[in-house]
């Protein structure tokens, strides 16, 4: 019997905010069995603001869990020609999805305040991310061009947002992996960032650099349906 999914929605208006970091930096978080997938030669970071829309779990909407908007700093990992991704830390403003996230999943999620708003005009497309931490708004925001295109499998904007697994560590330090599919997303072009975040206190020290480093690249998707499936663990 196929699969079914444990979560489906749709994710919207996707902002990655994408840096070019030392991959010694990353090497304590990779989940064993994985190496970082690298472009150019460069291992990369991306800050990562969306919406959650229409969630369900096992098929059932859960009032006040159905809409709400996600932000997380993760990374590009490959295992055994598997592309994915592994995440530093991942905000969302429900304690509970944050505990259900932690506990079956052993992510690394947090809980606090969040808003985020969708405006637009005849030519440009923004979505605006407000989040509490460290006794203060942070805010993360993204803009592009209201026409779409979809980029090319081998362009840059393809290899940020085109992933069909995420990896992670089970409690007992086993490779932990789930699979997510969605269709292939069209982009917003010309995408810029504004981030007035303090990373060193929502990611720890070690990213404090990204406040005062410019991002390499932004990529804005447009986003879709998405189905992620039950996880599984293996020792690599």
């Amino acid at each position: 019997m196929p699969q079914r999914p444990f979560l489906t929605a749709r994710w919207s208006n996707l902002g990655l905010v994408n840096y070019a970091v030392d991959p010694a930096l990353l090497a304590p978080d990779l989940p064993p069995g994985c190496e970082l997938d690298l472009r150019d030669g460069r291992a990369f970071v991306s800050l990562v603001l969306f919406d959650f829309l229409d969630t369900r779990v096992k098929g059932i909407r859960w009032p006040g869990y159905v809409n709400f908007p996600e932000i997380n700093l993760r990374f590009y990992v490959r295992h055994q020609g598997q592309r994915g991704v592994c995440f530093i830390r991942e905000l969302v403003p429900r304690r509970f999805i944050a505990w259900v996230a932690r506990t079956l999943y052993n992510e690394p999620y947090t809980a606090t305040a969040m808003r985020s708003e969708i405006g637009q005009d005849k030519t440009h497309i923004e979505a605006d991310h407000h989040f509490w931490f460290a006794g203060k708004w942070q805010v993360a925001r993204v803009r592009g061009r209201r026409e779409t295109n979809v980029p090319a499998v081998d362009s840059e904007e393809h290899f940020f947002k085109e992933h069909s697994w995420g990896f992670g560590k089970s409690r007992r330090g086993a490779l932990r992996r789930y699979r997510v599919d969605h269709p292939v997303w069209a982009i917003h072009p010309e995408a810029t960032a504004e981030l007035k975040v303090n990373f060193a206190a929502v990611y720890g020290e070690k990213w404090g650099f990204l406040k005062r480093q410019m991002p390499d690249s932004v990529v804005f998707a447009v986003g879709s349906e998405v189905a992620v499936y039950p996880h599984s663990d293996s020792a690599a």
